[in-house]
């Protein structure tokens, strides 16, 4: 696991996998996802690729496969949350449709194919090089790169400072990041995106859409 994924498989564990995968049974992907994946349906997916990067129990994969899509490729640092996304894909028999990797996407960037669509739910705040982060994944998508990642407010850099002297306390190595909103999108815009979309979704996260011209 690389250095900048360490913690993960003790914060994001076979526990934590197995609630997230229950609650998306019971209630479907979480509101801001659902902001994410409406911005992306209304771009079109038929027969598109997708490429979701801390895919966690598969949820943008499983939606626009269902919207779609002919294939997803996941990559994923937890080592758990692969194993439900992976029983969850044979449970629905998409298993044949999706792809899986685990490890640090930026270190596997380069063995990783673009992507029609490009997502990143909630994995912005999970990596202390943003900039490595957004370069590589944006390179790959060919059409759509869609982002969700928390606010540029005080308020939130405060729970997550909070958060992780909690970690600290309990001897986790796992810390969360709040990264400015302008300089993400200045990474994106670098690398030729343009904005389509960016909507707050309640107190913590925003959601922003790019497209390739």
């Amino acid at each position: 696991m690389s250095a900048c994924c360490q913690g993960v498989d003790e914060v994001f564990g076979e526990k934590t996998a197995r609630h997230d995968l229950r609650r998306y049974r019971k209630r479907g992907p979480s509101r801001q996802t659902r902001v994410l994946l409406d911005a992306i349906r209304r771009e079109g997916v038929e027969q598109a690729s997708v490429l979701d990067i801390g895919g966690g129990i598969g949820a943008i994969q499983q939606e626009l496969l269902a919207a779609g899509a002919a294939h997803a490729t996941a990559v994923e640092a937890s080592h758990a949350y692969v194993r439900v996304a992976q029983a969850e894909a044979e449970r629905r028999g998409t298993v044949a449709r999706v792809s899986y990797r685990t490890g640090d996407f930026v270190a596997i960037a380069a063995e990783v194919e673009p992507a029609d669509v490009v997502t990143l739910d909630r994995v912005i705040c999970c990596y202390p090089d943003m900039e490595a982060l957004v370069s590589r994944s944006a390179d790959r998508a060919r059409r759509v790169y869609g982002l969700v990642y928390p606010q540029d407010a005080w308020w939130v850099r405060l729970g997550i400072r909070v958060g992780n002297l909690v970690l600290r306390l309990t001897r986790h190595a796992f810390q969360a990041h709040a990264h400015r909103t302008a300089a993400v999108d200045a990474v994106a815009r670098a690398h030729g995106l343009e904005p389509a979309l960016r909507r707050r979704v309640g107190p913590i996260w925003q959601v922003a859409l790019y497209t390739r011209p």
